[in-house]
């Protein structure tokens, strides 16, 4: 099995800790609400919601994918940590044993944060995931992020 690593940083005006909790906390209720184009629900199948919890998330009809099943490595409310892997689903290509996400976010000087993402890329046996397949991936998540982002800045109360 080989991995590919890929890193990105998103800033934000939004504070760290409104952020986390929009972005990673209700993020199963929040984009499918904001977004159901990409994801059109989220549905826990074992677990609470923290570490082991096991999700089921199925794409809306913009997405090529049909669904993919999630699981949750850690959650570190105090440090605004949170790590997942998708497991199984249609997104894995048939070349992927797993994607882990590996998702910080920093609070910034001026108020702000900054969303740090790590993404490792397993892949089956010496298969190969091109660049391109990458850039995809990280163009929808940033797509996602600046939603959450824009009905965060939309509606300033939410997640006080």
């Amino acid at each position: 099995m080989g991995a590919i690593t890929y890193d990105m940083e998103i800033t934000s005006s939004i504070p760290a800790g409104k952020l986390f909790k929009a972005f990673i906390l209700d993020s199963d209720n929040l984009i499918p609400k904001i977004l159901p184009q990409a994801i059109k629900s989220v549905e826990i199948l074992e677990g609470d919601g923290g570490v082991g919890t096991i999700k089921v998330i199925t794409f809306g009809e913009g997405s090529q994918f049909k669904s993919a099943k999630h699981r949750v490595d850690n959650v570190d409310k105090e440090n605004l940590t949170y790590s997942y892997s998708i497991i199984e689903g249609d997104a894995l290509i048939g070349v992927l044993e797993s994607i882990a996400y590996h998702i910080k976010i920093v609070p910034t000087a001026d108020g702000g944060s900054i969303c740090k993402n790590r993404s490792i890329y397993n892949t089956k046996n010496d298969a190969q995931i091109s660049e391109e397949k990458i850039k995809e991936g990280k163009e929808k998540a940033v797509g996602i992020f600046k939603a959450v982002e824009a009905y965060l800045q939309a509606n300033p109360d939410a997640y006080n």
